[in-house]
């Protein structure tokens, strides 16, 4: 594998941003939508799609646990463009270390402010202090300081330290009162040291998914995503070159990953290791498979409806918390269904808000208005 050093500069893939769309409209609301068609149908396939919308509860796996690691990989498919891009222009690693550094400050406090609105000033203790962006913005500057410094091979290496020393604290670490190894939901170390050293609110109670430990494995995501742009950048490749890599890639992962689980299952609230190379190992495919059909087979107009959200991914995150499209689509919208069954009503609105907020970015993306961080 060529060095990421010696990376060629290529265009921009719409794959990309098409596939950081999809996955942000899973976020942002579809993923919503669809679940909320659960028993309203009366069809039994409706019912089973809608089942997979909803986070598993403990062991196990279902497609909406998919969602942010997908995202988490993506970032780290976008990063190394963006540092190539900076030390073809001439600036100094120590000018992008500061730049990463820099966004991972403003995604931890917009993801603060994010995750306790109405936020708490008189209620210090109940301020949640892990999040989606905030893991995103550390994820994304690990991932800065290892690409500028380290080989394809030697990530590879980081990677599979981060999990095996993941592994091995989970079940060799004791937790008082529990022992090592208790991987139950009150016993598990992730816990233990969330309740002992994360100030604030905890989102499981006892412990938060998006904690302190969990960041490790989680950031092994981002890492993985590096991986694609290096073999997106390498010109010794050709584009079926590059596709076959990704897959290769992506069913090694799938397969560790499944064999990891037979140890360490597939759990999304601990960022298990074989949770890790199972959805790395997803992304992968799903990454490979937008690319074969936008960027190879040059099908590309069926992916801008996904582009458009792509390429404001975090401003849609952060205004669905401001703006209350469901209640904007009731009275836009009401007086088309409201002579259908009562138990479709929330389905119609649903459908009206994910309309209204493709338009909103619509608008954005028309005007050239991108919230870059």
């Amino acid at each position: 594998m060529e060095s990421n050093k010696d990376a060629a500069p290529v265009s921009r893939l719409q794959s990309i941003d098409a596939l950081r769309g999809f996955d942000m409209l899973m976020i942002s609301g579809a993923g919503a939508f669809i679940y909320s068609l659960k028993d309203k149908t009366g069809w039994s396939w409706v019912d089973h799609v809608a089942i997979q919308f909803e986070h598993t509860t403990w062991h196990g796996f279902t497609f909406y646990d998919f969602i942010f690691p997908l995202f988490l990989f993506i970032a780290g498919v976008s990063i190394p463009f963006s540092l190539n891009k900076g030390l073809q222009q001439g600036r100094s690693k120590q000018s992008l270390y500061k730049k990463a550094f820099r966004r991972m400050l403003i995604l931890i406090a917009l993801g603060i402010l994010e995750k306790n609105l109405p936020f708490p000033f008189f209620e210090w203790s109940q301020i949640r202090l892990g999040g989606v962006l905030q893991r995103i913005g550390i994820a994304g500057f690990i991932t800065t300081i290892l690409y500028l410094n380290f080989s394809f091979k030697s990530r590879a290496y980081w990677v599979a330290g981060i999990l095996l020393f993941y592994y091995a604290c989970m079940f060799l670490v004791p937790v008082p009162g529990f022992g090592a190894g208790d991987l139950s939901f009150e016993g598990n170390l992730h816990g233990w040291i969330d309740r002992t050293f994360l100030p604030g609110r905890l989102i499981q109670g006892t412990f938060d998914e998006n904690g302190l430990f969990t960041t490790l494995p989680a950031l092994c995501l981002t890492v993985l995503g590096s991986f694609a742009a290096d073999i997106f950048q390498n010109k010794a490749f050709t584009e079926y070159g590059k596709l076959k890599r990704i897959l290769i890639l992506g069913v090694v992962c799938i397969g560790i990953g499944l064999l990891w689980s037979l140890h360490f299952p597939i759990n999304k609230r601990l960022w298990s290791s074989s949770f890790i190379l199972f959805t790395g190992g997803m992304s992968f495919l799903i990454l490979g498979l937008f690319y074969w059909i936008i960027d190879i087979l040059k099908c590309k107009k069926w992916s801008f409806f996904f582009v458009v959200i792509g390429m404001n991914s975090i401003t849609i995150y952060l205004v669905y918390h401001f703006i209350d499209f469901g209640y904007t689509s009731r009275l836009l919208f009401e007086g088309l269904y409201i002579n259908a069954p009562e138990r479709l009503h929330s389905i119609f609105q649903n459908l009206g808000a994910l309309i209204l907020v493709w338009f909103f970015l619509y608008a954005l993306y028309r005007y050239k208005i991108f919230l870059k961080i």
